[in-house]
């Protein structure tokens, strides 16, 4: 993986980049739709593609360890020819869905002993088992196993959750170092940055994390409950630290403004699953705010569905459509929704990408950035 740093604005730390792999090129900065299971829910691959405009998806290593299961992907040559998604792919470690599990698993230093969310049964992933099943998942990029705790953790928790994260990182390495890709593609492997909201744990592992000198490095660990500027800060703190010719991977975050301010401090990559999630809910993201296509203001509006959106069913649906296939728990509802949220959280990143390159980005997302959270 190489990556190319463009542009930076010059007012701020907001950046523009190049990140190039074996399936393909990423512009940054940019949002990736999460895909769990191997599926972004309700959303086909091709409009993905081809309307949304995504460049790179997620896959959960967790799940997919859990189902199809590794010697299911492994046979079918890995999740890019299993899902047939062509172009570049990351996975999570797994370790977020680890730690939720808070009544089924047990902590140690080799790893994490849990029971299945599906069937109960046990299991066990250590730093060098989550290696080697992210090799055999396939993904262009994935993550080192980290203990991801809870947000308002004690400093004395978060100090000892921080060092076994960093001994796990140093094993992830080395295991990473010892094997080789599986299909014929590289992979990057990304380490990641705890220490909740302790600007001196933030910055030891920044520091720690730094000092591996992966291809890329994440930020975790944050939008878990603390105050957004809490979170802000620590994103300040970390970026001063993290390398800026590496890109910066700000993990399950967030809101329109959260993205906003985050690439304002120097962060380029984002996931998050809420544009699908809160989709599927009835909750669209706009230019102009946030709607809530169940509310009884929709009935009669028989308007596009958004007049400054980039996707088709922007165009082709109206606003009373949409309200009667919610109201009508018709799937398409679902799918017209995830279409939408993620179609407009790739055009933002695409939006800030453009003014950062023009210079003007600090005043751009000046004039945007409240209308966002509005509630239409």
């Amino acid at each position: 993986m190489n990556f190319e740093l463009q542009y930076t604005d010059p007012q701020t730390k907001a950046r523009a980049g190049k990140i190039t792999t074996d399936h393909g090129e990423i512009l940054t900065p940019i949002f990736m739709p999460v895909g769990t299971l191997g599926s972004v829910k309700a959303v086909h691959q091709h409009e993905l593609r081809d309307d949304i405009k995504a460049q790179i998806i997620l896959g959960n290593t967790y799940h997919l360890y859990l189902r199809p299961g590794i010697d299911i992907l492994e046979r079918a040559g890995g999740l890019h020819k299993f899902n047939g998604w062509e172009k570049p792919m990351l996975t999570d470690s797994g370790g977020f869905q680890v730690f939720s599990l808070s009544a089924q698993r047990k902590l140690k230093e080799e790893g994490a002993h849990f029971r299945s969310h599906i069937d109960g049964s046990k299991h066990l992933f250590t730093p060098e088992s989550v290696m080697d099943i992210q090799r055999s998942i396939g993904a262009d990029i994935i993550m080192a196993f980290d203990e991801c705790p809870p947000g308002n953790s004690d400093y004395e928790y978060a100090k000892k959750s921080m060092e076994l994260t960093h001994r796990w990182v140093d094993r992830c390495v080395q295991r990473f170092n010892e094997t080789e890709p599986r299909y014929g593609h590289s992979q990057s492997l990304f380490p990641i940055v705890q220490g909740c909201t302790y600007p001196d744990l933030r910055r030891q592992s920044a520091e720690h994390i730094a000092s591996k000198n992966a291809d890329g490095n994440a930020i975790g660990g944050l939008a878990v409950g603390e105050p957004a500027e809490k979170m802000y800060e620590m994103i300040e703190v970390v970026n001063e630290i993290l390398p800026t010719d590496k890109p910066r991977y700000l993990m399950g975050v967030g809101t329109p403004q959260n993205i906003l301010e985050a690439i304002e401090r120097g962060v380029d990559m984002f996931d998050c699953v809420m544009p699908t999630r809160n989709g599927r809910n009835g909750m669209l993201f706009t230019w102009n705010g946030t709607m809530n296509m169940k509310n009884q203001k929709w009935q009669d509006d028989f308007s596009p569905l958004d007049e400054n959106g980039t996707s088709y069913v922007d165009k082709a649906y109206s606003k009373a459509y949409l309200r009667h296939l919610f109201h009508a728990n018709e799937f398409l509802a679902l799918q017209i929704a995830s279409i939408h949220n993620l179609a407009f959280y790739l055009q933002l990143v695409s939006e800030a990408r453009k003014h950062i390159i023009a210079g003007d980005f600090s005043s751009w997302k000046s004039g945007i950035i409240n209308q966002l959270g509005e509630r239409i």
